[in-house]
């Protein structure tokens, strides 16, 4: 069961910095987008729509995908987040956070598209492209 967490996370530069509460769930997406972006697989956060930011001046958005925008810091370049066009859900970078505790990783998403080169040892939810677009399609509804 997830708890909800109160985390604060900042970037390289400590430019941009966010305070959210959210569940404690962590995901992977193994998406070729997301491994180009961050240089392997991604690690993110669902953190809702309610993230208080701090430095927004230094956040650089751009259009990543119809139904996605991807936010970096234009001063150290580090990845903060992917942003749902559907529902304007903030999902932070789990490496833009100060500290991981209390996060429980419980699911992958994009699994059809995991490189065979890693594998993880924990028992996840996992979810298919198809899977992930049609979730995302009926929350848009």
């Amino acid at each position: 069961m997830n708890k909800t967490l109160r985390k604060h996370g900042s970037c390289l530069c400590k430019k941009v910095q966010a305070w959210i509460e959210a569940p404690s769930s962590l995901g992977a997406c193994h998406c070729s987008m997301c491994r180009k972006w961050s240089g392997g697989l991604t690690f993110s956060v669902n953190c809702g729509t309610d993230v208080e930011f701090e430095g927004l001046e230094h956040v650089k958005v751009f259009d990543s995908s119809p139904w996605a925008q991807r936010a970096f810091c234009g001063s150290c370049g580090c990845n903060l987040y992917y942003r749902l066009q559907s529902n304007g859900h903030y999902y932070m970078m789990a490496g833009f956070f100060d500290d991981l505790e209390g996060f429980d990783f419980d699911h992958q998403i994009f699994i059809d598209h995991k490189p065979q080169l890693y594998s993880f040892r924990e028992e996840t939810k996992t979810m298919t492209q198809q899977e992930v677009f049609e979730s995302v399609s009926s929350s848009s509804s």
